[in-house]
């Protein structure tokens, strides 16, 4: 039987009884971050982890970062929330993926790049001593959240800290954080963020613009 994660995250929440962890959130971008922290800024003290070397340029990255932190200064429900962005460093993840670029898009080259920006976070968590950590990418209808969960898992256990269930698509998460990123006026990009995502939106639209010409 398939694993509720959204349940999980309700119970682990309803435990913190009125306690204020420490949550490194890892995320992509502002967009998908935005519904993340509205529901979670009542439950944690929150830091946002900006990690992503598979972003295909430094302008893109430095474009998305921009965005975090302009969302983090305008929601009201992020006030005290804290952003750390780390220098972009794409070596990391054509390493991580190197083999893999010929793989569509959700198979292993992603579960790579999971593991990749979740190890990141996970020794984040444990050096800065922070009591969970979790990431916005399952709010993403394209991103594996089992996949995403047990990656985290294993992380948890290997650095000895907590991972947070998550699944934020749930509850109407992602039409949420659409909601969110039209009313702050939000940068949404139409690809996840490596070269690889971005060739196959361009086929997409190009296959899409032939069909719709035939």
């Amino acid at each position: 039987m398939a694993r509720n994660y959204q349940l999980e995250l309700e119970a682990c929440l309803r435990e913190l009884a009125g306690q204020r962890p420490r949550l490194l959130l890892h995320s992509c971008c502002a967009p998908c971050s935005s519904y993340v922290l509205e529901y979670l800024s009542t439950f944690f003290e929150i830091t946002v982890d900006y990690y992503n070397p598979n972003l295909d340029s430094e302008k893109e990255y430095q474009l998305r970062c921009a965005e975090q932190a302009r969302f983090l200064e305008q929601a009201p429900f992020c006030t005290g929330v804290r952003l750390e962005a780390v220098p972009y460093e794409p070596a990391a993840f054509y390493s991580a993926v190197k083999g893999l670029g010929r793989i569509p898009e959700g198979g292993e080259r992603c579960f790579a790049c999971y593991r990749l920006r979740l190890e990141q976070a996970a020794r984040r968590c444990r050096d800065g001593g922070f009591d969970f950590f979790t990431t916005t990418l399952s709010i993403s209808p394209h991103k594996n959240a089992a996949k995403l969960n047990e990656i985290g898992e294993e992380l948890a256990a290997q650095y000895g800290v907590r991972w947070l269930p998550c699944d934020f698509k749930k509850k109407n998460g992602f039409k949420r954080s659409t909601e969110l990123a039209t009313e702050y006026g939000l940068y949404r990009q139409d690809y996840c963020g490596c070269i690889y995502s971005k060739q196959e939106a361009e086929q997409r639209l190009l296959h899409h613009k032939e069909e719709s010409n035939a």
